[in-house]
């Protein structure tokens, strides 16, 4: 068990992989990240936020977040005890454990038409991820000769399952979610129209709503504002420009920014960093 670390980056350029169990949870703001997370929830009263979609997680469920998804958990009013295992997997790394026959992130790619970032597994399910990960913790801590091998071998078993069970849930389509279809479909509209020139006026007019009801409604089912949410959608794609070698001044038109000069304050601002530092390490990092 290990005490909650809020920072949302990576130190390790493989994976990470917590187990939290908090008395008392504050919570954590609606964030993104540039990384693959599996989070395996264990208990508690958490709604769990995806792009709008807002899960009511059950003891066993399963999460599977990419780095473009915005998300949040929500905790309940009568706060439980609350348990889960986060795995965290650096994008690169896990490119290389690929092979050419076999994609190891199938399961987080939400551009397949029966996508799900919950899977709702049966008991034998839950047994079976249960201790995979708990074997992963063990590897991934482990000094023993060889222990850096076999937390890999670990991971890739894991994954290889997780993607079987993604396919068998895509055809059972069954997972629980809930989402309001107007803010479905502004959520479609911005994720569409980000390099646009939009706004919180302009998305009102397009939907024909009035700017105070859609900022309630809005904040309310994704948890930030919708210039809030504009702002990170360009920001988040930008980083992905940066990490395949484009140029910053050329992110951050095709990405929606007016100039350079906004993208760069929005940028360092939310990041900590420059876009052209960001762009340096991960040149690196390929």
């Amino acid at each position: 068990m290990q005490v909650f670390d809020p920072r949302q980056s990576m130190s390790s350029s493989s994976f990470e992989i917590f187990h939290y169990r908090d008395a008392k949870f504050e919570g954590v703001p609606v964030h993104q990240h540039d990384f693959y997370e599996v989070y395996f929830f264990i208990g508690g009263n958490v709604e769990y936020s995806v792009e709008g979609k807002s899960y009511l997680l059950k003891e066993g469920d399963l999460l599977l977040i990419n780095p473009l998804e915005l998300h949040q958990p929500r905790i309940g009013p009568d706060q439980r005890i609350y348990e889960r295992i986060v795995l965290w997997i650096n994008k690169n790394y896990l490119a290389r454990l690929q092979s050419n026959n076999t994609s190891l992130t199938r399961c987080f790619d939400n551009t397949n038409p029966n996508h799900t970032n919950l899977l709702r597994l049966s008991p034998v399910q839950q047994k079976y991820i249960s201790a995979k990960l708990s074997e992963l913790i063990t590897e991934s801590t482990d000094k023993d000769y060889g222990s850096d091998l076999a937390a890999q071998a670990t991971l890739v078993r894991f994954l290889v399952e997780l993607n079987r069970l993604t396919l068998s849930s895509e055809k059972r389509e069954d997972s629980v979610k809930s989402v309001s279809p107007l803010i479905s479909d502004i959520l479609d509209y911005i994720n569409n129209h980000y390099c646009e020139k939009i706004s919180l006026a302009t998305i009102a007019d397009e939907f024909f709503l009035s700017k105070y009801y859609l900022s309630h409604a809005f904040t309310d089912v994704v948890g930030i504002s919708v210039n809030r949410y504009i702002t990170l959608k360009r920001l988040i794609n930008a980083k992905q420009m940066l990490s395949s070698g484009i140029k910053p001044t050329t992110a951050a038109l095709h990405c929606g920014f007016s100039d350079y000069a906004g993208f760069y304050r929005a940028f360092s601002a939310e990041y900590g960093i420059t876009p052209k530092q960001f762009a340096l390490a991960n040149s690196f990092e390929m």
